[in-house]
């Protein structure tokens, strides 16, 4: 199975270095969109920005909106940017612990990718058991660096699996090797 994994296009929250999760934006104007395989279903984070990129990155694809795929919720530190949060004591502690302690409010990086490992690992045994061989994933930056610091090969760690908007992976999963338990995706190009 062929599954490409795209992170939605750039929101005004993007541009302007902030953390959002939960807040619904909408993406920016669009003037160029990639020519990427054309996938049988397309799975979309329920976020407003990766339905409208995934609107147009696939029009007239059959999409599913995959609850689980949402980015991390950022808690007390969401909508706010790195200038706005530097004098927060809590943000400094978070920095300090390398992204590991929970926002406040919200969620922790371990929560975060037990969430989003678990919607992806239930999302590809549906494609499997739909006989899916070639899908499309949209959803976030954060979901793209929890899934495949996991189950990517060759492995890398959380922050090296960060990319651009609009960007993302294509990567193949062996079906037999899945169904047995060896739940890998061999990435095989950046999109």
């Amino acid at each position: 199975m062929e599954l490409t994994l795209i992170r939605h296009f750039a929101t005004a929250g993007n541009l302007e270095k902030r953390y959002i999760g939960r807040t619904e934006e909408s993406i920016l104007p669009v003037t160029q969109t990639k020519n990427l395989p054309g996938p049988q279903i397309v799975l979309v984070s329920p976020r407003r920005r990766c339905l409208e990129t995934a609107d147009l990155l696939y029009p007239g694809v059959e999409k599913v909106v995959w609850e689980g795929l949402q980015e991390c919720d950022f808690g007390a530190f969401e909508g706010k940017n790195y200038l706005e949060l530097s004098g927060d004591p809590d943000y400094q502690a978070w920095i300090r612990s390398g992204g590991e302690l929970p926002f406040p409010g919200g969620e922790s990086r371990a929560s975060f990718c037990a969430r989003t490992q678990a919607a992806f690992e239930e999302a590809v045994d549906m494609l499997m058991s739909r006989q899916i061989c070639q899908a499309a994933m949209v959803a976030h930056g954060g979901t793209w660096m929890a899934v495949l610091s996991r189950y990517a090969v060759p492995k890398r760690g959380y922050y090296e699996w960060n990319c651009g908007n609009g960007c993302g992976y294509q990567v193949r999963i062996l079906e037999e090797r899945w169904k047995t338990g060896e739940k890998q995706c061999k990435v095989e190009r950046n999109v």
